[in-house]
């Protein structure tokens, strides 16, 4: 939604145009929806229950949350649970039964780290995140099934991975323990090269 809002990803899309705009989607479609918070949308715990609270009074089932900081750091682990329990907190008093799916960017922010020094990260937030409420637990950016295997190991969480163009199939990822999947941006991206493509064939260039 913030790319078609014409600004960059990161919480910069302001929130009532959000709000707004992921109202019209969920009244669109008769599939549950389930919506991507970002960090939150604020410094403090008492802002993400805000933030969770009104995108599922605006009609959204799930709400997907990162642990990272913006300059991609993993934010401490009792600061981060503190803020899904607040997500948890906001999400409850507008509707039960939501499900809250707590992103982790470990891989991504433990950089040249050993990989059995991520998966016992992994293992140490994902009981944090449960305890604090959480659904479950996404890792995203994998392709290693061998890695991904572990690392649904370690998880006291369901584990969501994202599914990148040219990585495992469905099949493989399931096989190995994957119990959710995300697409992200592959398929906006798709329809967007296929736009691409077609006004290049009407235009040239």
């Amino acid at each position: 939604m913030a790319d078609m809002f014409g600004v960059d990803d990161g919480e910069n899309m302001p929130m009532p145009e959000m709000l707004y705009f992921l109202a019209q989607i969920v009244g669109a479609t008769d599939l549950p929806v389930s919506h991507d918070v970002e960090r939150g949308y604020g410094a403090m715990p008492g802002n993400v229950e805000c933030t969770c609270n009104a995108v599922v009074a605006a009609g959204a089932i799930g709400v997907n949350m990162e642990d990272s900081l913006p300059d991609g750091s993993l934010r401490d682990l009792d600061g981060q649970s503190a803020r899904y329990a607040a997500a948890r907190s906001g999400m409850d008093t507008a509707c039960t039964g939501t499900w809250l799916n707590a992103r982790t960017d470990i891989f991504a922010a433990m950089g040249a780290a050993e990989v059995e020094a991520k998966i016992e990260a992994v293992a140490q937030r994902s009981e944090a995140y449960k305890d604090a409420g959480a659904d479950s637990l996404f890792v995203p950016f994998l392709r290693d099934l061998e890695i991904i295997e572990k690392v649904c190991a370690s998880s006291v969480l369901p584990v969501n991975i994202m599914r990148i163009v040219g990585g495992p199939s469905i099949a493989d990822y399931a096989a190995k323990g994957v119990a959710r999947i995300s697409h992200g941006p592959t398929p906006r991206k798709a329809l967007m090269d296929a736009l691409k493509t077609l006004a290049k064939s009407l235009y040239g260039g």
